[in-house]
């Protein structure tokens, strides 16, 4: 029985519905439009200026499908349940981010195909490290359907770099609760993957158990790292347990050899500062800001993607910009295909926070609605707080993913 709760927010997703589809869309949708106009070439060669594209790797972008295609890709039965609004809109804005048309023949096909003609308007050498996506698991490690947004196999993202190598490395994805989680890991490293995602509080891990050592040790011996959602998850709730997404936990990880990257420099939500005598909460960013103090021997780094979003506070650019001695460990990301969802990055906001320049949004604005990766790394390099800036080093991604070879 639907309850008063169910359909005044059904009706509230049906307003949004109809304001979609209606003439306001243009400001809510991305317009999937293809061809850089002459007219913004010159925004586009400021973006590369001092670039090494060759170094030029994408450090966090996602690979999602319906399976349409045989790609074993799954998602959440509820993203397509009317009485499921907001998880219907999260995935309608999601496709639409990718220009995934309602009509495509298949999803798993037309997400790869507009990926790949973005990264052709980038220079020769520029990559995307691809998203594989385990399921969440029980504590038995076997799968839970209910609590997995999406899942991406490792087979399929392992093929798609494979079909295109000079744009795409791949990612794994393993949930370490696994009966065969080495196993998997071994079979990873064989295929190429550069590294390991996982996104704790959606996946139900808990980075400090010890079951997880084995796993950690198989890891910093093959010098593999671990990039890890910390903070707050709103993108894919999943398991919905925050608490495993604390930055605190990473330590688990480091103290056994591994090198660690923070999704996002956590710079989302709050997480009980466990260091004190009675924990309370803090700014998961300034849990992570103290990690990235302590001494690791250079393994932790951190991911900017999303960090100049709407929903991010303006004190986490300008600590990110003005921190030069971090630009070495900080990392370009995208997290696409969010940045093709115009309302995640209001530019005008950027600017009426000091940190961008007005006179360079509205052709920020305009490159966003051809090319939403080439809008994101431009708007990193323009952006910048009381003179200082992203260093090219956070851009030099590349070396941080290359694993020795083996004799």
């Amino acid at each position: 029985m639907l309850t008063r709760r169910h359909l005044l927010c059904c009706g509230a997703a049906a307003g949004l519905f109809t304001a979609l589809a209606g003439p306001s869309r243009a400001g809510l949708l991305n317009p999937c439009r293809s061809g850089i106009p002459d007219a913004l070439r010159p925004l586009v060669e400021r973006t590369f200026d001092g670039l090494d594209a060759s170094q030029l790797w994408d450090v966090h972008t996602h690979l999602l499908g319906t399976g349409d295609s045989g790609s074993g890709c799954t998602v959440n039965a509820q993203l397509s349940q009317w009485w499921h609004p907001v998880e219907v809109l999260r995935k309608r804005f999601i496709l639409n981010a990718a220009c995934v048309p309602a009509d495509a023949p298949s999803v798993d096909r037309a997400y790869v195909e507009r990926l790949q003609a973005l990264a052709e308007d980038f220079p020769v050498g520029a990559r995307w490290m691809l998203f594989a996506f385990d399921h969440a698991c029980d504590s038995a490690g076997r799968p839970v359907a209910a609590h997995t947004t999406f899942h991406v196999p490792n087979a399929y993202a392992a093929g798609v770099a494979a079909a295109c190598p000079q744009r795409f490395a791949w990612v794994a994805s393993i949930h370490p609760h696994r009966p065969d989680a080495l196993a998997r890991l071994d079979e990873a490293l064989a295929q190429g993957a550069v590294a390991l995602k996982w996104l704790p509080s959606a996946m139900n891990i808990d980075l400090r158990h010890p079951r997880l050592r084995p796993f950690y040790e198989r890891l910093a011996a093959a010098r593999l790292p671990v990039i890890v959602h910390c903070g707050e998850e709103r993108a894919v709730p999943g398991a919905g347990r925050d608490e495993l997404g604390n930055p605190l936990h990473v330590r688990a990880a480091l103290a056994q050899g591994v090198r660690v990257v923070v999704a996002h420099c956590a710079s989302l939500g709050n997480a009980l500062d466990l260091d004190l005598k009675r924990p309370r909460e803090a700014s998961a960013f300034a849990l992570f800001a103290r990690l990235m103090d302590e001494d690791w021997g250079g393994r932790l780094m951190g991911d900017i993607s999303v960090t100049l979003q709407t929903n991010r506070k303006p004190e986490v650019a300008r600590t990110l910009f003005t921190r030069e001695d971090w630009h070495p460990r900080l990392l370009h990301g995208s997290d696409y295909p969010l940045p093709g969802i115009p309302a995640a990055v209001r530019l005008t906001a950027l600017v009426k926070a000091g940190l961008l320049d007005a006179a360079d949004a509205p052709q920020l604005d305009t490159l966003r609605e051809y090319n939403p990766l080439l809008f994101d790394l431009a708007l990193k390099r323009l952006t910048r707080w009381r003179g200082a800036r992203l260093s090219p080093a956070v851009f030099a991604t590349r070396l941080h993913f290359q694993r020795p070879a083996v004799s």
